[in-house]
């Protein structure tokens, strides 16, 4: 093995920022020499997904590169008014020399993006459930955002914020912290936004755009879910179908945050969210108090996240994956407080 070698597996492994630095000194190198990027982000992007890969790609055009942002899934709206958002491509478009992937657990959720594609040159990330997919895995899964991860080594690698770039990585670190409320959240992430605060960033008219503006085809979406919640000891959990995104004329396949209203439930320790996909297949959003490791039970589904944040793309039919998730669900809730 040679030293390189050592070093790329001491950064995945997560030991001592010390011994990253030949990590992060490669990754300047390499980041010097490219001059065509491609960005690209997990499927069903959120403000984490979305601000990570736009700040960066900022910043980077800032150096001269030219760069490509790409995702399999339509870019939020309530993001446009970032740098780039508006540019953001569904297939690779032009030649590149460097790929890059941030805020995905593994391969699978960069979704059709990385079809035909061998290798991925770098991925930025912050899951505990990660596998290791990139030729470098910069991995932080103690770092409550992608955001956050970027924030602290970019300058590492010849990347200073810009106060657009600085826009992008804080609506990242406020859309996975959800503006500071998560069981997780650090004094690292709150300095990080005062710093960007102190760069001019206006943190009120970011937090507005990333967790309470909503339009009102989320909210009639919101009217559909909230009307079939359901209540077991200490669990909460409803649905969205593809009926009800009909209805409400909500357009992208997600479930517009519904999950973190019902884990705002009193009482609840953990709450899920089932929302039906096209093609046979349900999207499950797990949330959880402290103490309970919804990731766990993510993976088991063969998906992945947080402690307390985590989700799944499970095959099959509305009712019966349903039925099998909460009986599990259940029981592992029951095990963890009992």
């Amino acid at each position: 093995m040679t030293t390189l070698q050592m070093n790329l597996k001491i950064t995945r492994m997560r030991k001592t920022h010390l011994t990253d630095i030949a990590v992060h000194n490669q990754i300047r190198a390499e980041l010097e020499r490219a001059q065509r990027i491609v960005i690209s982000a997990h499927i069903r992007p959120d403000g984490d997904a979305v601000g990570s890969m736009l700040g960066l790609a900022q910043a980077l055009r800032e150096q001269g590169k030219v760069v490509q942002t790409v995702l399999q899934d339509a870019v939020d709206p309530k993001y446009y008014d970032l740098a780039g958002a508006k540019e953001v491509q569904t297939s690779i478009q032009e030649p590149y020399d460097y790929l890059i992937v941030v805020d995905s657990a593994d391969r699978h959720r960069v979704g059709k993006v990385l079809d035909g594609i061998d290798e991925v040159d770098l991925v930025i990330d912050h899951h505990i459930s990660h596998v290791n997919f990139g030729k470098i895995d910069v991995v932080e899964p103690d770092m409550e955002a992608t955001a956050l991860v970027l924030y602290e080594f970019m300058p590492l690698w010849g990347l200073p914020l810009s106060n657009q770039s600085a826009e992008c990585i804080m609506t990242g670190i406020l859309a996975d912290t959800i503006g500071f409320r998560t069981s997780n959240t650090s004094p690292k992430s709150l300095r990080a936004v005062a710093d960007m605060m102190d760069m001019g960033i206006n943190l009120s008219e970011i937090y507005f755009q990333t967790l309470s503006s909503r339009t009102m085809a989320e909210l009639r979406y919101w009217a559909q879910g909230l009307t079939k919640i359901k209540y077991e000891d200490g669990l909460v959990w409803s649905v969205l179908t593809l009926e009800d995104r009909a209805i409400s004329g909500y357009q992208a396949n997600d479930d517009a945050d519904l999950v973190n209203q019902l884990s705002s439930m009193q009482g609840a320790s953990m709450a899920i969210l089932f929302n039906e996909q096209p093609g046979e297949s349900v999207k499950i959003s797990w949330r959880a108090v402290p103490g309970i490791d919804v990731s766990t039970l993510a993976s088991s589904f063969g998906g992945g996240g947080h402690t307390a944040a985590a989700g799944a793309d499970v095959p099959g039919n509305l009712d019966d994956v349903m039925r099998e998730v909460l009986m599990r669900s259940k029981a592992y809730l029951q095990n963890m407080i009992r």
